[in-house]
């Protein structure tokens, strides 16, 4: 086992134990803004970790990750919140997904994807 393997395990399990009161407080409220990312970061580093031999690094960022997870899942302002799965919510991100990409591949310039604002037409001016 190489040094850094176990001091990135040793980080991240000290990450779960200062999370852990969160996850047990019914009252605690983390916004989706802050737990959504850290659980993002922590499966990322997971997988960057398992792909450098760095097992139990991999390990300990799988299980912060875990914790973010059950942080944001039971622990969000909106409760225990299945709405992230709704199917309205997946249907949004879906159409919005869609349009982005169809943004992206049209041949238009970038500067024609924005509304151009008209100083004399906004302030009731008007050249005539």
């Amino acid at each position: 086992m190489m040094w850094q393997d176990l001091v990135f395990m040793l980080g991240s399990g000290l990450s779960i134990v200062f999370l852990a009161p969160t996850l047990r407080d019914a009252s605690a409220r983390v916004p989706l803004g802050t737990s959504l990312p850290s659980m993002g970061i922590g499966f990322v580093y997971a997988t960057t970790f398992f792909t450098l031999g760095m097992t139990f690094s991999a390990l300990g960022a799988l299980a912060a990750g875990t914790m973010w997870s059950l942080i944001a899942l039971f622990r969000s302002p909106q409760g225990v919140s299945m709405k992230l799965l709704a199917r309205e919510n997946l249907a949004l991100f879906v159409s919005d997904l869609q349009y982005w990409i169809d943004r992206r591949r049209s041949d238009r310039p970038h500067a024609d994807h924005y509304v151009s604002f008209d100083h004399s037409h906004a302030y009731g001016q008007s050249s005539d």
